[in-house]
């Protein structure tokens, strides 16, 4: 297991995400699980807790790579259901967290999911767009562009024809 040395929490690194949410307890008392508000951080590869966000030392802190994250709504009865998510993990501690706004819930599982997309890839992913939204480029003067065909890519069905005898270096006088 890997040790995760401490930060406090305005320091925890490359910050992806940062805010309050409830954590749900391990405890659970006589009238169920207890929610604790906690200042939560995300960076590259851990998931920090902290009392609030002034705190020097983490009250927890783990490694979410292995970790899946989705929304789920059984973990409350009230209002809040669908502000819940969970990250579980095979063999490992799953831990619970109830957002401010079902937004909020999705926005976190959408950027840890991202990244633990790039944690398990050698490639850095990136969403692919609609070819609607690409704008297109025309580096033509915008009073010529509307009166010109495309006609600066090259033809595919033309071969490369080098006509011979010709340089493609200009000699320059006093050489």
């Amino acid at each position: 297991l890997e040790e995760i040395p401490p930060k406090p929490a305005q320091d925890p690194g490359n910050i992806l995400k940062q805010g309050f949410l409830e954590k749900r307890s391990r405890e659970h008392s006589f009238f169920g699980s207890e929610w604790q508000k906690r200042w939560c951080v995300l960076n590259r590869k851990t998931f920090y807790y902290y009392a609030n966000e002034k705190s020097k030392q983490p009250k927890g802190t783990f490694s979410i790579e292995h970790y899946s994250a989705r929304l789920v709504s059984h973990l409350r009865k009230d209002s809040r259901k669908k502000c819940c998510f969970e990250l579980t993990c095979p063999g490992k501690r799953t831990y619970e967290f109830t957002a401010p706004s079902p937004a909020e819930a999705e926005d976190w599982v959408d950027q840890i999911q991202f990244l633990l997309k790039d944690l398990s890839s050698l490639t850095i992913p990136c969403e692919e767009e609609e070819e609607e939204e690409e704008e297109l480029y025309n580096d033509v003067d915008s009073s010529d562009s509307m009166n010109t065909s495309h006609n600066t890519t090259l033809n595919q069905d033309e071969p490369n024809v080098e006509v011979e005898g010709e340089d493609i270096y200009e000699v320059l006088p006093g050489e």
